[in-house]
């Protein structure tokens, strides 16, 4: 059998939807802590990371005590709810579901080293899949659900129109209480499938998503309007380009032709336009997430990790490092001032 990577870790924000669940199920949640040795008190630090196997033992521990296999579905939504700051920002820069589901698996990223969330076409459905790194975990209930159960949640929650589980697969034995995974997943639900997904219509695709009021929207994309000097006139380009950089930060690296091609102008033309403006590309980039990355670190609901992601970072580390050269300090020290 796998055995656990020792180096694999989690983000607290998990520990903390583990314990929620647990406590309202009446689990004894701070002996449990202290049995498999998590500091309680370190939970208060959103960039701590907690042992993999720390983590699935605390979820065993409050799973018998509590005499329920129900445990992910209930950390599942506490994480989704725990989550909802990141969705309202992303529903920012994303304008269908289409959109949005490019980026989800970056999301799962942010959480650890658990798996990842990828997306299929499948006839007339789209398949959400779950693959746990833990191979040995298919055959288990708690991540499985955990996972599944917050991405309804989420892909339920974006667009005008309902978007609900089509179908529901898992890849481990059908249990004996169905109540609480047909309440979450709907009924059609089959059990010892290669792979944990869910069935959502193809056709939900290109919903749009639900748009912010307008005064949060607005303090969302204040950042590209303070680019602009109050008694200057806002040059259009400039913010067309800039808002577009936005859009695209969350899906990893930025390159020139990917962005021109987005402005519908072909790269010499967009070099031009900047050298008129006596202007670089990178040198625009590089100020979209710097003021980015400012207006983020002052909401504390963001964890640094998830601001990374928001500014196309792949880890936190590469973050920190470019955000230091920038400011002078990291991150933590900036949000701390």
């Amino acid at each position: 059998m796998q055995e656990l990577d020792p180096n694999w870790s989690l983000h607290s924000s998990v520990v903390s939807s583990i314990i929620q669940a647990g406590e309202h199920l009446g689990a004894p949640v701070g002996a449990l802590l202290v049995k498999v040795g998590i500091d309680k008190h370190l939970l208060k630090d959103a960039e701590h990371l907690f042992a993999v196997s720390q983590v699935f033992e605390l979820a065993e521990l409050i799973a018998e005590h509590s005499q329920t296999q129900d445990l992910g579905l209930y950390a599942g939504r506490i994480s989704y709810l725990d989550g909802l700051h990141l969705q309202l920002y992303m529903s920012t820069v994303c304008k269908t579901l289409r959109d949005y589901l490019n980026l989800m698996p970056s999301t799962l990223r942010i959480i650890g080293d658990i798996g990842e969330v990828l997306m299929q076409a499948d006839k007339q459905f789209i398949k959400l899949q779950w693959h746990p790194l833990w191979q040995p975990s298919t055959q288990q209930r708690f991540l499985s659900d955990m996972l599944l159960s917050s991405s309804a949640a989420i892909v339920d929650s974006l667009c005008l129109m309902p978007i609900p589980v089509e179908q529901a697969h898992f890849s481990y034995p059908e249990p004996k209480d169905l109540t609480l995974l047909r309440a979450t997943f709907g009924e059609k639900l089959s059990f010892n499938q290669p792979v944990s997904c869910l069935y959502f219509a193809r056709e939900s695709l290109d919903y749009p998503l639900t748009r912010l009021s307008g005064d949060l929207n607005a303090s969302f994309s204040r950042p590209v309007e303070q680019l602009f000097s109050e008694s200057g006139a806002k040059d259009t380009f400039l913010y067309d380009l800039r808002q577009t950089l936005i859009r695209l930060l969350p899906q990893g690296e930025i390159h020139i032709d990917r962005v021109a091609e987005e402005l519908n102008l072909s790269r010499r033309t967009l070099q031009r336009r900047l050298s008129e403006r006596d202007t670089q590309f990178l040198q625009v980039l590089q100020q979209v997430r710097t003021d980015r990355a400012q207006r983020y670190l002052a909401d504390k609901r963001l964890s640094v990790t998830e601001i990374a992601f928001l500014l196309g970072y792949s880890d936190q580390g590469s973050f920190s490092a470019a955000f230091k050269s920038w400011c002078g300090a990291s991150p933590l020290e900036y949000r701390q001032r």
